[in-house]
């Protein structure tokens, strides 16, 4: 008599083909680069939501509120200026030294909160990571919007010191958008990169404020940039005019101050630093950071 029932299958194959023929995939197995990119698509909502929820949340308990994003860092440009401008007399043969101050304090305080933060994006919301799915990029994002949200409160400030410091409106002004923008996505890649990397190494936000004093010193944030060229051999001084903080740094007083030195004397040459650091650390901090999806929220 006939066997009345049918073979099955799946009968002895691995798990793997078994896998391959359903179209499983091993949970939390870390998604294509463009399905990650779409994904984070799809969630820029949460991400700016996210971001506004951060920046609120970060003032809430503080009287003044979000104004104290405005006045941190002119309480910092006032604490600098007495000590380089007036007792150290950094202010020497320069025509607007507050304005020069300011808005190196303001570019490279950009950078620093989001590179602070960006060590614990991962570390600091273990809750958040193991509880929902999502593209574990928004949170390093968030933190780069959120930043970039406080810059253009700073921005504000900084364009009404310019002003009343006697500096003309020109249209060199415009220089600023490009600028800031470019120094965004390079913000957005080294936020990423921070964050894998905080992720590991948990100790890393108590070494990050020490890493962060050393490169605002050797970015010009405080004095001229001429003082490289005048104490620094030739071959170091080349080496600091790549710094990419020192670039964004001098774009932005370039656009809104008269008179203001390049260290490399060539503007076009400075563009193209800018450029290159943003293609270079925007796109690689995004790629390492994926690359680690998997890991996240783990162990």
């Amino acid at each position: 008599m006939a066997n009345s029932t049918l073979a099955d299958p799946d009968s002895g194959l691995p798990p793997a083909q078994l896998a391959a023929r359903y179209g499983l995939r091993m949970a939390g197995q870390r998604p294509s680069l463009g399905s990650y990119t779409r994904q984070l698509w799809r969630y820029r909502h949460f991400i700016t939501a996210y971001a506004n929820a951060k920046l609120t949340a970060s003032f809430s308990n503080a009287r003044l509120g979000q104004l104290w994003q405005v006045l941190t860092p002119l309480t910092n440009a006032a604490v600098y200026y007495l000590i380089f401008g007036l007792i150290l007399q950094q202010s020497r043969g320069m025509d607007n030294f507050i304005a020069y101050l300011t808005a190196g304090l303001f570019i490279f305080n950009f950078t620093q909160t989001s590179v602070q933060q960006g060590t614990q994006a991962i570390s600091g919301n273990l809750g958040l990571i193991r509880a929902l799915h999502f593209p574990r990029a928004s949170l390093p994002l968030a933190i780069t919007i959120t930043q970039f949200q406080q810059l253009l409160g700073s921005m504000v400030v900084l364009i009404a010191i310019v002003v009343i410091t006697g500096e003309p409106i020109t249209l060199m002004w415009l220089m600023l958008v490009p600028a800031v923008l470019l120094q965004t996505v390079f913000n957005a890649g080294l936020t990423m990169t921070v964050a894998r990397l905080g992720a590991k190494a948990t100790d890393l936000k108590q070494v990050m404020p020490f890493i962060l004093r050393t490169w605002m010193y050797g970015s010009g944030v405080l004095y001229s940039v001429q003082l490289f060229a005048e104490n620094l051999p030739g071959w170091a001084t080349a080496i600091v005019q790549f710094n990419p903080m020192l670039v964004y740094i001098e774009l932005a007083r370039v656009a809104l101050l008269e008179n203001t030195p390049l260290l490399n004397d060539s503007l076009p040459l400075t563009w193209l630093v800018a450029i290159g650091w943003s293609v270079l650390v925007g796109l690689g901090g995004y790629l390492y950071f994926w690359r680690g999806e998997q890991e996240y929220g783990r162990g």
